[in-house]
């Protein structure tokens, strides 16, 4: 049995065993049981980690190009060979399934080794004067300073890879805020980043509640801030961002609609839907496609092949490397969920075709939800609308290309959306209408480092991935030279 990171906070040189926000009981997912107790920052250690990155900044702003390229790229070497550690700790963190978990490796590693990669490859621009010898204007790409990352607990390793490395790729220091749900890998990345030579506090990490994240944006010499997380809480971060005049990065919710056309190919658009709308993390990632469109004349039998796809799922502990559905993240996520499912029963949202229910047996210890799938949904039902966050999809119906577009777009929400077809004009014309920061084709592959990754609406705004992740991250000073007479 894997053997958890003993966790600590990480403030410049210093590695605390105790903070001032108490002590967090820490429960595997599936088994309902305590694994560690957690020290957790107060507002005074996450000051002290904001005035370490504001020291550590002179020495990491002032390093070449190529030497912060190259101490990422070892970083990315050390998690690359950690990875089997990395993916069983996930495993009793979050419940994420083993066989799954090589995958999420490797997908941070991307993302880390794609923007250490542009450390040295930032430039500026040189301007041109209207009138001819009367100054000489450049501009450059400069690094914020402080940057606050508030970590996701769904992906902990991708979402430090892809807010982090690109923050540091370009000169910042980075106080990271992981969640109190999974401190593991935040430490794991801590001492990776430290066994890579990155500088004492280049990287702080202070795992707390809502009381250090707080503290954290409101620091002011944290200069921007970078967010992954549901609406409501962005909603107070916004508010404290806007009293201090600070920029941020939101990637929030989502409530995709995942379009399956009738020239389709049904058996792999219907395993998709299943593998991207509620197996993928349990149901638990902003990016799935919790709406499944189906037309018409294919409809009944789509809801047949996601039923039996559904019940068909190996479920258990995450631990074991046959499972492919493992817990949701804890007891109170569980019965959240439950609620919203019966709900949905008591207001005739849609008709439950599968699921609904806790796994009793052996797994009732644990945070399991049975794969639950609702037919026949009202579009404009709280179920289609509202984002579930677990292993809950909705199924409805439409007609013509026109309609489903119309369905597509009529939440709030705007991160992603899905289509299957065979019709390449179609596919064209519906991308092109839907409101979506992303939009996935016949099982296309999600969040690759080199693409530009956000939403719209409810789901924030900002991108992460490509030229435009390490932009938000950047800002040009102008300097303009007059000739001396």
């Amino acid at each position: 049995m894997t053997a958890l990171p003993e966790v600590r906070l990480w403030v410049g040189e210093k590695k605390l065993p105790t903070g001032s926000g108490g002590v967090f009981d820490h429960v595997n997912p599936a088994t309902g049981q305590v694994q560690a107790q957690i020290p957790l920052a107060g507002s005074a250690e996450v000051a002290d980690a904001v005035e370490a990155a504001a020291e550590a900044f002179k020495v990491w702003r002032g390093m070449r190009p190529d030497q912060r390229r190259d101490l990422l790229l070892r970083l990315g070497e050390l998690i690359r060979e950690k990875q089997p550690e990395l993916t069983r700790i996930a495993a009793l963190e979050n419940g994420t399934p083993v066989i799954g978990g090589p995958h999420y490796v490797k997908l941070a590693v991307n993302w880390l080794t794609y923007y250490a990669g542009w450390a040295d490859k930032l430039q500026g621009t040189v301007t041109g004067s209207f009138v001819q010898g009367t100054d000489f204007t450049y501009s450059q790409p400069e690094p914020y300073g402080v940057i606050g990352a508030i970590i996701t607990w769904n992906v902990p390793l991708a979402s430090l890879c892809m807010k982090v490395v690109p923050a540091l790729a370009a000169g910042n220091t980075v106080v990271i805020k992981p969640s109190e749900l999974t401190p593991f890998t935040a430490e794991m990345f801590a001492r990776l980043a430290e066994e890579a030579g990155i500088p004492a506090g280049v990287i702080t990490v202070v795992p707390g509640t809502a009381d250090a994240g707080q503290a954290l944006v409101a620091h002011p010499k944290v200069q921007k801030i970078s967010f992954t997380g549901g609406p409501a809480t962005a909603r107070k971060i916004l508010a404290t961002c806007a009293e201090h005049l600070k920029p941020s990065v939101m990637e929030l919710g989502g409530k995709s609609a995942n379009i399956i056309f009738a020239d389709a190919d049904l058996d792999k658009a219907s395993a998709e839907a299943i593998r991207m709308g509620l197996s993928a993390l349990s149901g638990q990632a902003c990016i799935l496609g919790s709406r499944v469109l189906v037309q018409d004349s294919v409809y009944d039998e789509v809801v047949a092949k996601l039923v039996a796809a559904a019940e068909s799922l190996p479920i258990g502990d995450p631990s074991n490397p046959g499972v492919l559905f493992g817990p949701v993240i804890n007891t109170a996520a569980r019965d959240r969920i439950l609620s919203l499912v019966d709900e949905a029963r008591a207001d005739g949202s849609g008709r439950l075709v599968t699921g609904g229910n806790p796994i009793r047996g052996e797994l009732a210890a644990g945070s399991f939800v049975e794969p639950t799938i609702f037919a026949d949904v009202d579009p404009g039902s709280s179920l289609a609308q509202n984002e579930v966050f677990g292993p809950v999809i909705s199924v409805s119906r439409f007609s013509t290309d026109e309609e489903a577009v119309e369905i597509a777009n009529s939440t709030d929400f705007g991160l992603a959306a899905y289509i299957h077809s065979r019709d390449v004009t179609r596919v064209h014309a519906v991308a092109d209408r839907l409101e979506a920061g992303t939009v996935y084709v016949n099982g296309a592959a999600v969040v690759q480092p080199w693409s530009p990754f956000g939403g719209q609406g409810e789901s924030g705004f900002g991108r992460e991935g490509g030229y435009q992740g390490i932009a938000e991250f950047i800002r040009p000073k102008t300097v303009a030279i007059a000739p001396l007479r």
